[in-house]
């Protein structure tokens, strides 16, 4: 038995040397961007491709100024040019190719081509360009000493209520923890908390945190983040300080089905009941006969079809219906009944008989 261990466990530590080297590589390399010419003229193009990114992902590729690949964009996406940026999907490979015009940034150089992700995990990789006929400066001095590095992954804490599913704003709470890693205390820092929906721009908007940070300190951030009423679908929560992007959170939103329901009553509701207010006004308006014809009485019926004796009842009813009608208050000395007849000695038809004298 241990002799068929041994081989079978060689094979396997074999197997695991050839894949570790190229699946570490794989996970060490990081996605790269490389340009087929380094300057290039407003109304100009430049052929940008890349490889190491993530499988069927997609892409943003802008040209943003006052950045430089070793600290990326400072100035956020308010320092590209994204009117004239172009998306792109990778392959199953990760590589991708796309030509972009050359526009000037709303900022001066130094300038790069910069590409991240647009969904799912964030990826981003720049490569330095020269803008012909673009003014260059350097780069702003950090004014501040403190700086804010997110030291844990950003998560949205809440659910959303009964009041969401009809239609209401839905709101979270996002929640991470930033460390000063600067030579100085921060004080009431202020963040900028977009939301994006798709591949729109995030819509930020500043939100400051009451405290101070020290150098070498952390502390727990929690920001509030509200949707539109009657957001769905699949958003994206960026968190910006110092004018660069620090995370990114993904959040899918149901849709409001409350609303779809509130519609479909209303459909089926409301023409209901101009249906009912229609015929009730049709029938107060509508001309009315003054008689009526009267069907054939249950007695009547029971005296017309043979084998069917009335009741008592129905004997009163009938006699009250027909005048004539008039049964004998007891039976005759056959025991049956007999018609109204004459016994008057007036008769005219009935001999008198005289008696002796």
């Amino acid at each position: 038995m241990s002799k068929v261990r041994i081989p079978a466990l060689l094979a396997v530590l074999l197997l695991a040397l050839s894949l570790t080297p190229a699946s570490v590589s794989a996970a060490a390399d990081p996605p790269s961007v490389k340009l087929s010419k380094s300057q290039a003229g407003t109304g100009g193009s430049v052929t940008v491709t890349g490889e190491g990114w993530r499988p069927r992902a997609l892409l943003m590729i802008l040209i943003c100024g006052q950045s430089v690949p070793a600290t990326g964009v400072t100035g956020g996406t308010n320092s590209c040019a994204n009117a004239d940026g172009r998306a792109v999907t990778t392959d199953a490979e990760g590589r991708f190719g796309r030509k972009l015009p050359v526009a000037e940034p709303p900022v001066p150089c130094p300038c790069v081509v910069h590409v991240a992700t647009v969904q799912g995990a964030k990826a981003e990789a720049d490569a330095v360009f020269q803008v012909a006929g673009h003014a260059v400066e350097p780069l702003p001095a950090d004014a501040s000493g403190g700086r804010l590095s997110v030291l844990t992954d950003t998560r949205l804490d809440g659910s959303s209520g009964l009041l969401t599913w009809f239609g209401a704003p839905p709101a979270r709470t996002l929640v991470f923890t930033v460390g000063n890693v600067g030579t100085s205390p921060v004080k009431n820092p202020v963040f900028q908390v977009g939301t994006s929906h798709g591949v729109f721009a995030p819509e930020w908007q500043e939100q400051q945190w009451r405290g101070t940070i020290r150098p070498g300190g952390k502390a727990r951030i929690e920001l509030p983040v509200e949707l539109a009423a009657g957001a769905h679908g699949d958003y994206t929560v960026s968190l910006k300080y110092g004018g660069k992007v620090m995370a990114e959170q993904p959040w899918g939103v149901g849709r409001p089905w409350g609303v779809t329901l509130f519609w479909i009553l209303v459909c089926l509701v409301v023409p209901a009941a101009v249906f009912r207010v229609g015929m009730a006004a049709v029938d107060r308006v509508r001309p009315r006969p003054h008689q009526r014809r009267r069907g054939l009485r249950l007695p009547e019926l029971a005296l017309r079809l043979p084998g069917l004796k009335p009741r008592e009842e129905a004997r009163h009813s009938i006699a009250s219906t027909l005048p004539w009608f008039t049964p004998d208050s007891g039976p005759d000395p056959a025991g049956r009944l007999s018609a109204p007849h004459d016994d008057s000695p007036s008769s005219p038809t009935t001999p008198i008989r005289k008696g002796p004298t």
